[in-house]
């Protein structure tokens, strides 16, 4: 699926993708799309609840390899 931006959390440990996801995502457009990359086990679980409390669209979530690749698309 086509995105608007990427952001490449791979790396980081909870809350950082969170974190670092809801911050990109303030300064995107509503309706926009964000790739997230991951491989914290915790953003299975944190990055669908983040996208439910805040309101944003959670398009796909995908695992594979120990990895995660997240397209949340923005509220508005």
């Amino acid at each position: 699926m086509e995105h608007d931006d990427e952001l490449d959390a791979l790396g980081l440990l909870c809350p950082l993708p969170v974190l670092k996801a809801a911050k990109r995502l303030r300064g995107m457009t509503p309706g926009t799309v964000l790739k997230v990359l991951a491989d914290d086990p915790a953003a299975i679980v944190d990055i669908p609840h983040f996208c439910h409390e805040q309101g944003h669209a959670l398009l796909s979530a995908i695992e594979s390899d120990g990895r995660q690749v997240y397209l949340i698309r923005r509220k508005g």
